[in-house]
C-alpha cells in the first residue's frame, strides 16, 4: 500500500473542464471506468423530488447513436457496471478487464451528451422507480427517516428523500427531464475517475480523443437551484442500496441529517414490527475541521461490544441492536444515532438511557486507550476497503465531488492520528447538545399475515401478454464501440458465423474478450492438511498490507433438531462471547485494538467465516480464530441476550415481503423432514438450553470438516507454522455427521401463495422449482442458460420485457442455486402490488418461450463471454477470491478449478444449454409466493 492513498494518482483537466483522476494499480489486469457528475438530490426542490436519480435511470435508455439498453452493451463487455445517485453525485461505474477500457470510454462519452430521453421510454422508467420507492417504502426504517430528515431540513434538499416520492415521480415531464440532463451532464461539471491496469500516458491520449470534443454546456453558475437541496443513501441501481459515505468508512444506513431541531419527538403509528428511535444531530459539512474528531467519537460511542451506547443500551436489554454514523456532505453534515428497541421496551426510557450516556461522556471524558483503539479501527477499515479497484476509484470520485479534492481521505486520516481524548469531548459538546437534536419514535401497530394459496394458476395462461422477441447479437455488436467489435467477434463470430456491421476498429491488444484471463496469474494456492484433518489454503497477494480470511465448518442449519430450528446459528453467533481464557469483552477488545474483524455466519451448509486484519496483526486473528473455535464457553448471560435480539430480529424479519416469501417458498418445496425446510420460529427459539449450545458445538464443530483459506501479504513458511501451532492441538474423535437428503417430487401442477403483510407498498415475489445441485452434469450449461433467462436485470430475456420494456419491476433475477446435496430454481422479483399478476403471467410466458424454442447460438457466446469476463473481474477483489478458493475446496473440485472454470464454461454448447432449457425450466410446474398488501389478495393472485 502506498504511503497515501493518493500517491500515484495524476490530476488531468482538459480544456472542455471535464477533471480526469487516473491511478494505475497492476495487481490484475482489470480496470475501472467511473464518471460523476456534481449533481444530486442537493439540486432539487419540492414537486421535482427524485428527478436526479429519475435521469439516472433513462441514462440506461440509449442514445441517438446507439438507440439501444446499455445494460445490453455493459452486459456484452463482461462489465460490472452500475449506477447512483446521492446527495451531492450521481455516478456511473464499470469494472472490466483492461482490453475494454476504450469501450467503456466511449459509451460515458457518448451518453454524457447525446442520451435519448422519448416519452414512451420515460413513462416506463417512471413505473421502475415508483417500484423502486415501494420497496424502500416497505422498511420502517426508511419511513422514520423520511419524517425526521423534513423536520430537521425543512428548508433545503437534504430533507427530501433521494430517490424522490411517487407523487413526484409520476408528474415528471419528458422537457423537465431533459433539462436536467442539458443543465448538469456537461464534462465541466463531471470527474472521470479510471483505476488499474493501464499506462497512464496512453490512456490520457485516448481520454483527450474521446471526450475532448465534448462541448461545455452552460456555466456552472447557472446550474443549481441552491436554495434547496435533498437527502437520502446512495440509491445504487440493481437492487442494492449503499449509504452515502462521508469520512468514515462504516456505510450504515444513514437516511438523515441536521440543521434544525425539534423538542417533541416526532411519532409514526404504522403497521410494522419493532420499536425504533432514531435521534439526528446537525454537524458542519465535509471540509469543516471537526470531522475527524467526530468520526472517532462514533467509533467510540457504536463500534464493538465495548464501545459506550452498545454497553449502554443492548448490554442492559433496552435496545436489540445501536448503530451510528457521521455523515459529511458539500454543504452539511449530520450525526445519526438508530435503535431497534428490546422487545417490550420504551422508547422514551431508551431515550433517556441514550441522552444519559452522551451527557456521561462529555461530562467525565474519555480515554487515551478508547481513543487510541478507535482511531486504529477507522484507519484500518479505510485501509481495508480500499484493496479492490472499484472502491479506490469510488473514494476518488467521492473526494473530488464532495469534498472537491481528491486528496481529501489522505489529509483526513493525517488528521484522525492527531485526535486527543479533549478533542473528542470537546466535539460532543459543540454539536451533541440535547437542544440541537431532533428525534422520531416508530411505533408499530398490530399487524397480522394472512395467506392465500394452494390454487391453480389458471389466471397466468390466460393473461393478454406476448413476449418481445430476444434482441439479437448482431444488435448489440453494430452499436459496440469498434475497439469492442473486434474482441466480441474474435469469440462468438468464429463458432456463430457472424459478419461484423461495423468497421475493424484497431485490434491490438483486444485480441479476444476473454483475453484477461490468460494474464490473471496462474498460481494456484498452496494447500496442506493437518494431521487432524483441517484443510488450509494459502495464496501470497502483496499488493496491499492486508490478509483476509474466508473459512467454512460443517455445521450449519441443515443439522438444526425440529423442534429446535435456529440452534445452529445460535452457536455461530455466540462464537466470540466468551472462552476458557478470554470474556467476551477481551476478545472484542484484543481485536478492536488492531482494527481486525472476525464474523461467523450459519447457513444451509455451514458456518462462514470472515476475517481480515492488516497483515502484520494475522497472528492475533488466528489466535483468537483458534481459541473460540477450540475453548468457547457459551456464557448464560449472553446466551440469554443474544436470544432476545434473535427474537426481536425474527419479527423484524416476518414484517419483511422478502423475507416472508422466501420462507414460505422454500418450505412449500421442501417437505416437513428435509434439512432445508427447517425455520426458526419464536417456539423453537424458546426450545433451545445452553446444553444444548454446548453438545451441538461439541458434535459438528471439528477439524476434520473444516477449511480456512488466506490471501494476502504473508510469508508462507511462517502462516504454515502459525496455523500448526494455533489448531495442531484441536482434537477430533469418531466420525463427523452426516445427512442424507431425500428426494423432492416437483409440484404436479402451477401453485401461487400469497402471504398478506398489511402495509407493504411493494411486493415481492419468488418463483421457482427444485433443480440440480453443485455435481450435476449440467451445471455450466445451466450457468450459461440462466445468464440468458435472468443473469442481469437489464440484459437479460426476463430484465429487457419485464423491467426494461413493461416496467413493472425494479429488478427481476434468476438463479440457480446449486449447493452439495441439493438445489434450487428460482426468480424473484420486486413489482407494485398492482402489477404482480402481470408480471408473473409475463415471467412464465418468457420460461415457457425459452423452454419450448430454446435460445440462439449468438445469445450462448455472449452469455458464455459475460460470465468469464465477470469471472475475471471478480478474481481482482480478494474478497472474493479468497471465498472462490474456499468454495473450491469445500464442494471438493479440483485444484485446478480456480482458472479452468473459464475453460469448462467457454465449452458450453447450444445444443448443451437448450437441452438444460427443455429438463430444467418448468413453466408448468413452478411454484409462485407473492408477499405484500391485501391488493394481491383482492385480484386473487392464481
Amino acid at each position: 500500500m502506498p504511503s497515501t492513498l493518493t500517491e500515484n494518482v495524476r490530476k488531468t483537466v482538459l480544456e472542455n473542464g471535464l477533471t480526469v483522476l487516473t491511478k494505475e494499480v497492476h495487481t490484475a489486469p482489470v480496470v475501472t471506468v467511473q464518471v460523476w457528475y456534481k449533481v444530486g438530490s442537493r439540486n432539487e426542490e419540492p414537486g421535482v423530488n427524485g428527478i436526479a436519480h429519475q435521469l439516472e435511470h433513462m441514462m440506461f435508455k440509449g442514445t441517438k447513436n446507439r438507440p439501444i439498453q446499455f445494460g445490453r452493451l455493459f452486459s456484452a463487455l463482461g462489465s460490472d457496471s452500475n449506477a447512483f445517485t446521492s446527495y451531492d453525485q450521481t455516478a456511473y461505474y464499470g469494472t472490466v478487464e483492461r482490453n475494454k477500457l476504450k469501450a467503456l470510454l466511449v459509451l460515458e462519452a457518448d451518453r454524457m451528451q447525446n442520451s435519448q430521453i422519448e416519452p414512451e421510454q420515460l413513462a416506463s422508467e417512471k413505473r421502475v422507480v415508483i417500484s423502486e420507492l415501494q420497496g424502500y417504502e416497505n422498511s420502517p426504517e426508511y419511513r422514520l427517516n423520511r419524517a425526521v430528515m423534513q423536520a430537521v431540513f425543512p428548508n433545503h434538499a437534504y430533507g427530501l428523500p433521494v430517490g424522490g416520492t411517487k407523487a413526484d415521480v409520476e408528474k415528471f415531464q419528458v422537457e423537465q427531464v431533459q433539462k436536467y440532463y442539458r443543465n448538469f451532464y456537461s464534462p465541466d461539471n463531471a470527474v472521470l475517475v479510471i483505476v488499474g491496469d493501464f499506462q497512464t500516458a496512453n490512456t490520457l491520449e485516448t481520454v483527450k480523443e474521446v471526450f475532448g470534443e465534448l462541448a461545455k454546456r452552460v456555466r456552472s453558475e447557472e446550474r443549481c437551484p441552491e436554495s434547496f437541496g435533498t437527502s437520502y443513501p446512495e440509491l445504487v441501481e440493481g437492487l442494492r442500496v449503499t449509504p452515502a459515505e462521508g469520512l468514515g468508512v462504516r456505510s450504515k444506513n444513514t437516511f438523515t441529517s441536521s440543521d434544525s431541531a425539534l423538542n417533541t419527538p416526532i411519532v409514526l403509528r404504522e403497521p410494522g414490527a419493532g420499536r425504533l428511535l432514531q435521534v439526528v444531530y446537525p454537524l458542519p459539512d465535509a471540509n469543516q475541521p471537526d470531522v475527524p474528531a467526530l468520526d472517532v467519537m462514533d467509533y467510540i460511542f457504536t463500534e464493538g461490544r465495548n464501545s459506550r451506547l452498545y454497553q449502554a443500551l443492548v448490554e442492559s436489554g433496552l435496545a436489540n441492536e445501536v448503530t451510528a454514523s457521521v455523515t459529511s456532505l458539500r454543504e452539511s453534515g449530520w450525526y445519526e444515532v438508530l435503535v431497534t428497541a428490546g422487545s417490550k421496551q420504551d422508547l422514551k426510557k431508551i431515550d433517556s438511557m441514550l441522552s444519559s450516556a452522551i451527557a456521561n461522556v462529555a461530562e467525565k471524558g474519555v480515554t487515551s486507550e478508547e481513543v487510541e483503539q478507535a482511531k486504529t479501527q477507522l484507519i484500518a477499515d479505510v485501509i481495508l476497503s480500499n484493496r479492490d479497484i472499484t472502491s479506490q476509484a469510488m473514494r476518488l470520485g467521492h473526494d473530488q465531488t464532495t469534498a472537491g479534492d481528491y486528496h481529501y481521505t489522505d489529509r483526513y486520516l493525517t488528521a484522525v492520528r492527531l485526535v486527543k481524548p479533549t478533542d473528542v469531548v470537546a466535539v460532543i459538546n459543540k454539536y451533541l447538545r440535547k437542544e440541537a437534536r431532533t428525534v422520531g419514535f416508530f411505533e408499530p401497530t398490530q399487524k397480522q399475515i394472512t395467506e392465500v394459496g394452494d390454487k391453480p394458476d389458471s389466471a397466468q395462461t390466460t393473461e393478454n401478454f406476448s413476449p418481445a422477441a430476444p434482441v439479437l447479437l448482431s444488435e448489440v455488436v453494430k452499436y459496440l464501440p469498434p475497439s469492442a467489435t473486434d474482441a466480441l467477434l474474435a469469440v462468438v463470430g468464429i463458432s456463430a458465423g457472424l459478419a461484423s456491421p461495423l468497421p475493424r476498429g484497431d485490434a491490438k491488444g483486444e485480441r479476444a474478450l476473454a483475453s484477461g484471463r490468460e494474464d490473471i496469474a496462474q498460481v494456484l494456492p498452496e494447500q496442506f492438511k493437518l494431521t487432524n484433518g483441517l484443510r488450509i489454503l494459502l495464496l501470497r497477494d502483496n499488493s496491499t498490507p492486508t490478509v483476509t480470511l474466508s473459512g467454512h465448518i460443517q455445521a450449519g442449519t441443515e443439522f438444526d433438531p425440529d423442534n429446535q430450528a435456529g440452534l445452529a446459528a445460535f452457536v455461530a453467533a455466540n462464537l466470540l462471547n466468551g472462552t476458557n481464557s478470554k470474556n467476551v469483552l477481551t476478545i472484542a477488545k484484543v481485536l478492536a485494538e488492531r482494527g481486525a474483524s472476525l464474523d461467523f455466519q450459519a447457513y444451509s451448509e455451514g458456518v462462514h467465516i470472515e476475517g481480515d486484519s492488516l497483515a502484520e496483526d494475522l497472528p492475533i486473528l488466528i489466535e483468537v480464530l483458534a481459541d473460540v473455535v477450540k475453548n468457547c464457553t457459551f456464557p448464560v448471560k449472553d446466551l440469554e441476550l443474544h436470544r432476545q435480539q434473535t427474537l426481536t430480529d425474527l419479527q423484524q424479519e416476518l414484517d419483511e415481503p422478502s423475507e416472508v416469501a422466501k420462507r414460505i417458498f422454500v418450505q412449500s418445496i421442501y417437505p416437513k423432514k428435509h434439512p432445508l425446510h427447517t425455520f426458526p420460529t419464536e417456539e423453537s427459539l424458546q426450545q433451545i438450553q445452553r446444553q444444548d449450545v454446548i453438545d451441538f458445538k461439541a458434535k459438528h464443530y471439528r477439524p476434520d470438516t473444516t477449511v480456512l483459506a488466506l490471501v494476502g501479504d504473508f510469508d508462507l513458511d511462517k502462516v504454515r507454522s502459525l496455523l500448526k501451532n494455533e489448531f495442531g492441538n484441536w482434537e477430533v474423535s469418531g466420525e463427523a455427521p452426516t445427512l442424507k437428503y431425500p428426494p423432492v417430487s416437483m409440484p404436479e401442477k402451477i401453485v401461487s401463495l400469497n402471504p398478506v403483510l398489511p402495509g407493504k407498498a411493494q411486493a415481492v415475489t419468488y418463483m421457482g422449482c427444485t433443480s440440480i445441485n453443485r455435481y450435476d452434469h449440467r451445471f455450466h450449461a445451466a450457468l450459461v442458460l440462466n445468464q440468458i433467462l435472468g443473469g442481469d436485470t437489464l440484459s437479460s430475456r426476463l430484465g429487457a420485457e419485464v423491467r426494461d420494456r413493461q416496467g413493472l419491476s425494479y429488478g427481476i433475477y434468476s438463479y440457480f442455486q446449486a449447493l452439495k446435496n441439493a438445489g434450487t430454481f428460482l426468480i424473484e422479483m420486486q413489482t407494485s402490488p398492482e402489477d404482480s399478476t402481470k408480471a408473473i403471467a409475463s415471467t412464465r410466458q418468457i420460461l415457457q418461450q425459452i423452454h419450448q424454442q430454446g435460445v440462439t447460438a449468438l445469445e450462448v457466446e455472449t452469455a458464455k463471454c459475460t460470465l468469464i469476463s465477470n469471472y475475471n473481474v471478480s478474481l481482482a477483489n480478494p474478497e472474493e477470491l479468497t471465498d472462490r478458493i474456499l468454495i473450491n475446496e469445500v464442494y471438493g473440485l479440483d485444484k485446478v478449478e480456480l482458472h479452468s472454470f473459464t475453460d469448462k464454461i467457454q465449452k458450453v454448447t447450444l445444443a448443451q444449454v437448450n437441452q438444460a432449457a427443455r429438463e430444467l425450466l418448468h413453466p408448468d410446474q413452478i411454484l409462485a409466493v407473492t408477499a405484500g398488501s391485501s391488493v394481491l389478495a383482492e385480484k386473487s393472485i392464481r
